[in-house]
């Protein structure tokens, strides 16, 4: 009997690589993955194994990256594909419908609020008539959030069964012993990234009435839009002066770990699922955690018992080390479960 061929299909993204080592080093089972990459931010970090084959740059790479993507999903058994972002792996899906029942499609968030898109133009109608098929009858959801797939079945029509899942370690509940706090000051951080959807501008408005407290407000802004990243500084330093630390270069993984250990309050003020590696690490550490009401994020963990606060209701800053969060993240956010959730899927 042969082995189960499982096409794994994405951008090199800086959660791609680690998901990869965290499948060679945990999942045994004799299924055979394969991963088809297009070139990503996480290129350099992406280690030489056998089963990946990463796309060049060039526009002959990508012509032939798409060629190869329809032959091998044609043989795979499987087909797990990380976001929908990509339109031209969507179009391909529409003209190839009889794959739609193998694949897996791993919600990251953007691919599925894209249907909230702002400016409805006349080429987001084409790519949403291609989607709204494709995810209508995509064969499997994969997310830890049922609020996504619940969006994804009133927006699109999706009939695909659920799997819950962590998707990537960077979600994972990481152990880290807190280092003893000698300074008054209240650490805040804002955001995850240069992106407008974190709605910085807006937190920070809310963060006025405090701007005389013994505060620092911490902006990481090294990824995303970088035009967006210096409308924020500006604002920022006009209303907190040097209270206000935009973060503007990448740090190592276990500096950016440390980064968080020393914050005190995170405020996510995303109208979608975002940010979510962010929010866990810190919930696991027992920060106080700000979200908006109306996001999935929210539902699922008021649902796991892990309490985050209100973004309306941002009426005073205190410190607090929140220990019941820290179990309860522990428990469901665990390398095991996460180990189990992945060998389901790939066994089903």
């Amino acid at each position: 009997m042969r082995n189960k061929k499982i096409l794994h299909v994405a951008e090199c993204d800086k959660f791609i690589p680690p998901y990869i080592d965290f499948i060679k080093q945990y999942l045994t089972s004799n299924e055979e993955h394969e991963f088809l990459l297009k070139s990503g931010m996480a290129d350099s970090t992406l280690r030489k194994y056998d089963n990946i084959l990463l796309e060049k740059k060039s526009k002959v790479s990508k012509f032939k990256y798409y060629f190869k993507l329809i032959i091998k999903m044609h043989f795979a058994d499987k087909v797990i594909l990380h976001s929908l972002i990509d339109i031209k792996i969507v179009q391909i899906l529409f003209f190839t419908p009889w794959l739609l029942k193998k694949c897996y499609w791993v919600i990251w968030g953007a691919d599925l609020y894209a249907y909230n898109q702002r400016d409805k133009t006349f080429k987001w109608k084409v790519k949403e008539f291609f989607r709204h098929y494709v995810i209508s009858n995509m064969g499997h959801l994969v997310t830890y959030l049922k609020g996504d797939v619940e969006l994804a079945r009133r927006w699109y029509g999706a009939k695909g069964k659920h799997h819950e899942c962590l998707m990537y370690t960077s979600n994972l509940y990481k152990e880290f012993h807190l280092p003893e706090r000698k300074k008054a000051t209240l650490n805040i951080q804002i955001g995850n990234s240069a992106d407008p959807s974190n709605n910085h501008i807006d937190a920070l408005e809310r963060l006025l009435p405090f701007k005389k407290e013994n505060i620092y407000i911490f902006v990481p802004l090294a990824y995303g839009q970088q035009e967006y990243a210096q409308e924020v500084i500006k604002k920022g330093k006009e209303w907190f002066g040097d209270k206000f630390k935009p973060l503007l270069e990448f740090m190592p993984f276990e500096e950016y770990l440390s980064f968080l250990a020393s914050i005190d309050i995170a405020i996510f003020n995303h109208k979608r699922q975002q940010a979510m590696g962010n929010t866990i690490t810190l919930l696991g550490l027992g920060k106080v955690v700000y979200l908006r009401r109306d996001t999935t994020q929210w539902d699922f963990f008021k649902e796991k018992n892990i309490h985050v606060r209100d973004i309306e209701k941002l009426t005073k800053l205190e410190r607090e080390e929140v220990l019941a969060n820290a179990v309860n993240t522990k428990e469901y956010f665990s390398k095991e479960n996460f180990k189990q959730q992945l060998s389901n899927i790939f066994s089903y």
